[in-house]
């Protein structure tokens, strides 16, 4: 089984498999080597089992067609056009304020929000329903009032969008064959 090691300044180690059923662990700089084989063997059944999934999954899905720079650059500019409006329009109902909104194309995240209150939205967002954008939009917007994922984000959360765990299930169910169009 072929492996592929990513460092960076993280705290913990995960196991990933890619969409090309590969595996991927993530690791901290200073993680020794052995430590990060001791992990891998200790998950070799959770690992084979995901591999197995995603092959199942490949065989089902047929690949979707690539975006080309073009492509990208006019979701980008239409992500513009769309988002300062629903950001908006969300901010004054959730009673919070923001700065900057940025778009970008990015493969793991659909937006974030800084601490300074700087949006960045994907600018793949704009493959998918108004509704999903909307998920997005009210979600990063809740940052400003939890910097986090508790429980009392998730009700600010709900409050504007009684309906957000259809639309972040959404998300997760079909958000990932949109992002592999933006892979190169």
């Amino acid at each position: 089984m072929e492996i592929e090691v990513r460092r960076s300044n993280r705290k913990t180690m995960i196991i990933e498999i890619t969409k090309s059923a590969k595996v991927l662990v993530r690791a901290p700089y200073h993680m020794p080597l052995f430590e990060i084989q001791r992990f891998v063997n200790e998950k070799s059944d959770w690992i084979e089992k995901h591999i197995q999934k995603m092959l199942e999954k490949q065989q089902k899905e047929p690949m979707q067609e690539k975006l080309t720079t073009e492509q990208i650059r006019e979701l980008a500019e239409q992500a513009l056009e769309v988002f300062p409006k629903r950001v908006a329009y969300y901010a004054e109902r959730i009673g919070v304020t923001y700065d900057k909104i940025t778009i970008r194309n990015q493969k793991t995240r659909w937006g974030s929000c800084s601490a300074k209150g700087n949006l960045n939205f994907n600018c793949l967002l704009m493959l998918t329903p108004p509704e999903i954008q909307d998920y997005v939009v009210v979600h990063e917007l809740c940052h400003r009032k939890e910097m986090n994922h508790s429980k009392r984000f998730w009700d600010e959360v709900e409050k504007v969008q009684p309906d957000y765990r259809e639309r972040r299930k959404w998300l997760k169910e079909n958000g990932g064959r949109i992002i592999e169009r933006m892979e190169r």
